[in-house]
């Protein structure tokens, strides 16, 4: 069970002295779990605001991050004919002039962040390959990369993800070899990494991406604005790495205070 739940979505140290060399202790690293899909418009904008707030935090050389796969739609073929508004409207029941005013609503936050969304050209396709190849990146060190060109490329670039060719060039164009790539798509060798990542979702509740899980204990769901990532970096790191206070004797020994020093 998550402490909190911090929203859009898609459906969101201790100072060492020389004299006591071993009297504070080592500090923990922090593991962040990311789920969020490669067709997600707020999972790429959560993706940002996320990075601004960890870019900011002191501790972020101790910070591991994951990216876990989610699909909003598992049933999308591998090539849909049709537009994304064409896609929403016909096969999701919304009203063409909702999707518009929401396609220019999130437009206009991905701008906020720097990113240049351009609906128009999306292809929508099935995510689940493209979900292959980000843990197949991850294998190889990779994982954030992939995953950064994996969302640039469907929603600035137009291209489509479930094409095998544009799959072995993302790939490829991160330093992993055409037939790494090739070979994980023909034998399905990450099809149950990507499953478990989407039971494991549902075991925690999850009902909407982008979703981040620090330490197992705190959910953020939504691309929450930075704020409120940097608050709960700072929470998770106090809660995992407390203040221990070293006392020689057990007594506290002279300082000052609001009403004077000690004599």
């Amino acid at each position: 069970m998550l402490h909190a739940n911090m929203g859009h979505n898609c459906t969101f140290a201790c100072a060492r002295s020389r004299n006591i060399p071993r009297a504070c202790p080592v500090a923990e690293g922090m593991k962040i779990e990311i789920w969020s899909d490669v067709a997600c418009p707020w999972c790429y904008i959560g993706k940002r605001r996320f990075e601004t707030a960890l870019n900011a935090f002191p501790h972020k050389d101790s910070v591991e991050v994951q990216w876990r796969s989610y699909q909003l739609d598992p049933t999308i073929p591998e090539h849909y004919d049709g537009t994304e508004l064409s896609y929403l409207s016909d096969r999701k029941g919304m009203d063409p002039a909702q999707v518009a005013g929401m396609f220019e609503h999130v437009a206009a936050q991905a701008k906020a962040e720097g990113l240049n969304y351009t609906f128009d050209n999306i292809v929508v396709a099935n995510s689940f390959n493209a979900h292959q190849l980000l843990h197949l990146a991850a294998a190889h060190g990779k994982g954030d990369d992939v995953k950064e060109a994996l969302l640039s490329a469907h929603f600035e670039h137009g291209e489509d993800i479930g094409s095998r060719e544009f799959l072995v060039r993302i790939g490829t164009a991160a330093g992993i070899s055409a037939e790494d790539v090739n070979e994980a798509l023909d034998t399905d060798k990450y099809a149950d990494d990507v499953r478990n990542d989407f039971a494991e979702a549902r075991a925690l509740g999850v009902s909407g991406v982008p979703f981040f899980v620090l330490d197992r204990k705190y959910g953020i769901s939504g691309a929450q604005p930075a704020e409120v990532f940097s608050q709960a970096l700072e929470e998770a790191w106090k809660e995992a790495n407390p203040l221990t206070m070293v006392n020689a004797g057990g007594t506290d020994a002279e300082a000052c205070g609001p009403d004077g020093c000690a004599i």
